[in-house]
């Protein structure tokens, strides 16, 4: 086995990044591909409940544990009519996607959505339309959504068999509203007059909710940083969040894909900056926290040619297989949301099924993880608790664009019961020694964890290999007064839990 020089990872529990947020393990359904219809939603499955949920799907995201769910879009909520999806099924029309391409034949709407939610034991994360809609409809959707009853819209609601509300407390003000690719697409001013009003008739309808603000759709944007600037100013009094999206196209040599969260960590640190900025020049007293509301690795630049070339009901968009690097590089990507927990409090893997999700299906048959379910599985049943600020000290690989690219990429979080660590092996062909120190804990005597890892990193699950890729048991690691020495095999992604003695 070949090694190289040994690592080093030192945690203190009074170096921290702050608390992180349940909100932190979401993820996203947009009526995208089959993402809805055959994915969450199937009633002719042999598996699907009375209300025409997958059964099979249902089981795999309760396991994987998301506690956040972003819905309708994405692209999709720019054109979409709320309205069309409730009420009886039979009445509801059907529309053209103009974002996709599809039919949206509105079978599955608002009221599907939260009951599937429920069933799926999370919750909701709704988005209204300010493309090609503005104020008036967003509120009557939070009257409809939230109110108890004596108004029109709550009457609605309950004509339509949904006497409770459903008490969603977390609304996006639009979808990446800076690109031109979506529908009703705005200036910077147009959107914050658009957003603002829209927050105002929200907020009076329902004064408990919480509201993200559009934040540039990427730092490649010729709107970045500019947007981000005019939209905090404009709506500081009103948000209580800013988005960001991130997508890591695998299309580059190994170790720069490997490498590109780092990319998007400094896109994170450059936006807190303009939040305080702004929170400066206003002399306010709230932050401005961030909301990561569309993450993951996407073959974006595959996508456009696989457009379809007619209209059609749910076909399979985006519908990307993973291996195992990709399944590192997502882990590293939630490494960095660890570490910026302290102002990172939503994050959202994009999307839940079958679209670049962790969840795939067959129509009328089975469904299996893919391999990035493995590390947002672990994390979000695990990371909870204090982030720590992770001192690593590892050797580097040589990039001939990005320069010293480090070896291991580390995340800690501090629970009531465990430490809990997360490490990612860049290096394809060393395993690497990492001596962890904590100092200033009670450890109990040994730790455990998972490793994932294959012999062949292009590796993928499928529907008759389910169970290719997944993580298994690390031989139980001894602990000595301050820490433990593990070995970290090349390319990989470990988990390791430490009990706190007493």
């Amino acid at each position: 086995m070949i090694m190289t020089s040994a690592a080093q990872l030192t945690l203190h529990s009074d170096f921290t990044a702050g608390e992180v947020d349940s909100r932190l393990f979401g993820s996203f359904v947009e009526h995208l591909g089959r993402c809805v219809y055959g994915g969450i939603y199937e009633p002719g499955h042999p598996t699907a409940t009375d209300e025409g949920f997958r059964g099979d799907v249902l089981e795999l995201v309760r396991e994987l544990g998301p506690t956040l769910i972003r819905h309708p879009g994405g692209n999709f909520v720019s054109g979409y009519r709320w309205e069309d999806g409730v009420g009886p099924s039979h009445d509801r029309p059907r529309r053209l996607d103009l974002a996709w391409k599809t039919y949206e034949s509105n079978e599955f709407g608002l009221n599907e959505f939260c009951s599937w939610a429920r069933s799926a034991g999370t919750s909701v994360m709704e988005t209204v339309n300010l493309g090609t809609r503005g104020p008036t409809e967003a509120q009557a959707l939070v009257e409809y959504a939230n109110h108890p009853g004596g108004s029109y819209w709550s009457d609605l609601r309950q004509s339509h068999g949904v006497e409770k509300p459903h008490d969603i407390r977390l609304w996006c003000l639009g979808n990446e509203m800076d690109g031109n690719w979506q529908m009703g697409a705005k200036t910077a001013p147009e959107y914050v007059r658009v957003a603002s009003e829209s927050a105002k008739m929200m907020r009076w309808t329902d004064p408990r909710i919480e509201l993200v603000a559009c934040g540039s759709t990427a730092p490649n944007m010729n709107t970045y940083p500019e947007w981000d600037l005019e939209v905090v100013d404009g709506l500081y009094d009103h948000a209580d969040y800013l988005s960001l999206h991130t997508y890591i196209d695998p299309k580059k040599d190994r170790l720069a894909f490997l490498a590109a969260p780092m990319q998007m960590e400094e896109y994170i640190r450059r936006v807190i900056s303009v939040c305080d900025v702004i929170r400066a020049k206003r002399r306010g007293k709230k932050d401005l926290n961030l909301a990561f509301d569309e993450y993951n690795v996407w073959r974006i630049s595959d996508y456009a040619a696989n457009l379809p070339k007619e209209w059609r009901v749910a076909p399979a968009l985006l519908e990307d297989t993973y291996d195992v690097v990709d399944a590192l590089v997502v882990a590293t990507m939630m490494h960095v949301l660890l570490r910026q927990a302290g102002r990172v409090k939503i994050g959202c893997l994009a999307q839940l099924v079958n679209v670049i999700a962790p969840i795939r299906t067959v129509n009328g048959g089975p469904a299996w993880k893919q391999t990035i379910f493995h590390p947002f599985q672990i994390m979000a049943r695990h990371a909870r608790g204090l982030s720590l600020q992770p001192a690593l000290r590892c050797s580097t690989e040589k990039h001939r664009e990005l320069g010293p690219i480090p070896v291991l990429d580390a995340a800690a979080v501090l629970g009531e019961r465990s430490l809990s660590i997360f490490v990612t092996n860049r290096s394809a062909s060393h395993s690497v020694p990492l001596q962890i120190r904590v100092p200033d804990l009670q450890l109990g005597s040994r730790a455990t964890g998972l490793v994932l890892q294959n012999r062949n990193p292009r590796m993928t699950n499928t529907a008759r290999r389910p169970d290719a890729i997944r993580p298994r048991p690390i031989r139980p690691v001894p602990m000595g007064k301050k820490g433990c020495k593990i070995l970290l095999p090349p390319l990989s992604w470990s988990w390791l839990e430490i009990p706190l003695a007493g």
